[in-house]
């Protein structure tokens, strides 16, 4: 009798179309997920006849007494090497092992010039206007040239939106708490003294940090009060490191020029969730990550876990 894996959040339906599962075909019937089961007796009921999860990124929580409901469960696959949401030591303790993929770091470089050319030029506003018969032009777009982006982070993701504001001809400055002289020197960016000195010189903020303890609400309503009213925030990474109060705020009264948000705290946003109506806002549904060669890696390298787990053989352990 075959093992039953489910995969999540599948919601556009390729999963089994970007990889290959034909090594696991004989023992495992893949059940592709493609609406977002919220709520942990949802997963519970869900997942009650399953052994293998494939779970992408951190929006399904495995917490201790979620894992605990689901006897059959013997392995969980997350998309990348960092998962913040599943309970690893009730994993251990009930039998599951967790294991992850690679991930790219190309696809949200990408998105982030995407949201933030989008922003500068007006784009959704345009396009709008013109297949609506609307005026031709009515906004006057930001130049990038010349004019300074800061970064909060300047990691893999980072330093790669770093070297394109370059190509722009835009001055680029970053900080985090650890950054060096040293670092920014290899990249070739200016080293701000302080966040504030960041936040108040930038004509476009774009965050690039990972969630921890110490980034948590590391822009609340102090620091956004510090950024030029013609400046513009970007945020591919997580939604818990600026304050979405705050954020909401600071657009519907105008003292930001506008936000590029690919990242909730909620996934997927309730109908009437107010990022969804925000004024000055270009948004999308976390699509940071979504691209077909990234898609093809989660789901090959699912496969490859899976396939080692089922022949005793070592898989790409979390965390």
């Amino acid at each position: 009798m075959r093992l039953r894996c489910a995969v999540l959040d599948d919601f556009q339906r390729v999963a089994t179309e970007v990889a290959d599962w034909s090594p696991v075909a004989d023992q495992v019937e893949v059940v592709s997920f493609d609406t977002h089961l919220d709520g942990e007796d949802a997963l519970a009921a869900a997942l009650a006849d399953f052994d293998l999860v494939v779970t992408l990124r951190e929006r399904v929580p495995f917490p201790g007494s979620l894992i605990a409901r689901l006897p059959r469960l013997k392995l969980i696959v997350a998309s990348g090497m960092r998962n913040s949401v599943i309970d690893y030591a009730a994993a251990e303790k009930h039998g599951v092992t967790v294991c992850g993929t690679t991930s790219s770091s190309t696809p949200p470089v990408e998105l982030t010039w995407a949201l933030l050319l989008g922003l500068a030029r007006g784009l959704v506003e345009e396009n709008n206007a013109l297949r609506s018969g609307g005026p031709w032009q009515s906004t006057v777009g930001a130049d990038l040239h010349g004019r300074r982006l800061g970064l909060l982070g300047l990691g893999k993701i980072g330093s790669r939106v770093a070297r394109v504001g370059l190509a722009f001809g835009m001055h680029v400055s970053a900080w985090s708490q650890n950054l060096t002289e040293e670092r920014t020197d290899e990249i070739g960016v200016e080293l701000a003294p302080s966040r504030e000195d960041l936040l108040a010189d930038s004509d476009f903020v774009s965050i690039h940090l990972a969630l921890s303890d110490r980034t948590r609400g590391l822009l609340g309503p102090a620091e956004l009060a510090i950024l030029k009213p013609t400046a513009y925030l970007i945020n591919t990474s997580r939604a818990a490191i600026v304050d979405q109060e705050a954020l909401l705020a600071a657009l519907h009264e105008g003292r930001i020029a506008g936000a590029g948000i690919d990242v909730f705290d909620i996934e997927p946003l309730p109908a009437d969730h107010p990022m969804r109506t925000a004024p000055r806002l270009l948004a999308t549904p976390h699509l940071g990550y979504v691209s077909r060669a990234n898609y093809a890696t989660y789901y090959g390298q699912a496969v490859e876990n899976i396939r080692a787990f089922l022949g005793g053989a070592p898989v790409r352990r979390l965390p």
